[in-house]
């Protein structure tokens, strides 16, 4: 089976210094390898800054890396113009942290979902409803919230919503950018629980970005560790869970309460 996605040695620096002339250069991403097959979740795990965001946008052609390319459904998507990038972005979706921002408070949950399909030209606006109705049964929220505007939602609706408008393309890959880390913990399973689903009945391959190894454990096929811009660890979820190789890896561990006490994770003094 080959990778729906594969990045090879890619790198993103900005300007460091207060002017752009001054040839400083801080390294957001600094040689990232990874691969993700379909209908599989790869979750990438690091601290806030290690450059977990950076590579979302450069994934979903949101920002040009420095150097490196990025193979989705065997494209390098690097090597594409602007123009083909509008191809692209269709097929990766995704889904950000606070719903609350992600989200306009006035659009009703129909606008906010349809969006997709209006700014492509998919479907009539008849259409649109009826798809929108499907998206919602897909994300188990009823019907009726179509007519309500989002700031009327709670914030697990709002991620239902949020998700559904991610959905709308029938996208091949959808990153989740700390996607659970603004909800309660109940909220969060039950989110956590609907993307399994929907991972199961529809296909789809996730990149799974989070602080949050326990919740990674529970989605990811594979975890991948960041640190200061450089990918230090990579393997099967259990593997990197029991025996952890990289010092950054084993701080995250130890910082999480379900695998802190683990026997084969050393707990930093």
């Amino acid at each position: 089976m080959h990778p729906i996605l594969r990045i090879e040695n890619l790198v993103k620096n900005y300007a460091a210094g207060r002017s752009r002339r001054s040839g400083d250069k801080l390294a957001a991403l600094d040689g990232v390898s990874f691969s993700i097959l379909p209908r599989t979740t790869l979750a990438l795990v690091g601290e806030s800054g290690s450059g977990k965001s950076t590579l979302a946008l450069c994934i979903a052609c949101l920002e040009r890396p420095t150097s490196g390319s990025i193979f989705f459904d065997g494209v390098d998507v690097t090597a594409l113009s602007e123009n083909d990038h509008r191809n692209i972005r269709p097929q990766i979706q995704l889904v950000f942290q606070d719903p609350a921002s992600s989200l306009n408070p006035r659009w009703t949950a129909l606008e906010i979902i349809s969006e997709p399909l209006v700014v492509q030209r998919r479907f009539t606006k008849p259409e649109h409803a009826d798809k929108v109705f499907r998206l919602l049964d897909l994300v188990a929220l009823p019907r009726k919230l179509a007519a309500r505007r989002s700031g009327e939602l709670s914030g697990g609706q709002k991620q239902r919503v949020a998700i559904a408008r991610a959905l709308a393309l029938e996208p091949k890959l959808i990153i989740l950018d700390e996607a659970l880390s603004a909800l309660d913990c109940s909220v969060q399973a039950q989110i956590a629980n609907l993307l399994l689903e929907l991972q199961f009945s529809l296909g789809l391959t996730y990149l799974f970005i989070t602080h949050d190894f326990a919740m990674a454990a529970h989605l990811a096929d594979q975890i991948a560790v960041m640190d200061s811009g450089r990918l230090v660890e990579l393997g099967p979820s259990e593997t990197i869970l029991r025996f952890p190789a990289h010092e950054a890896t084993r701080s995250l561990l130890a910082a999480t309460p379900t695998f802190a006490s683990m026997q084969n994770v050393p707990v930093n003094s």
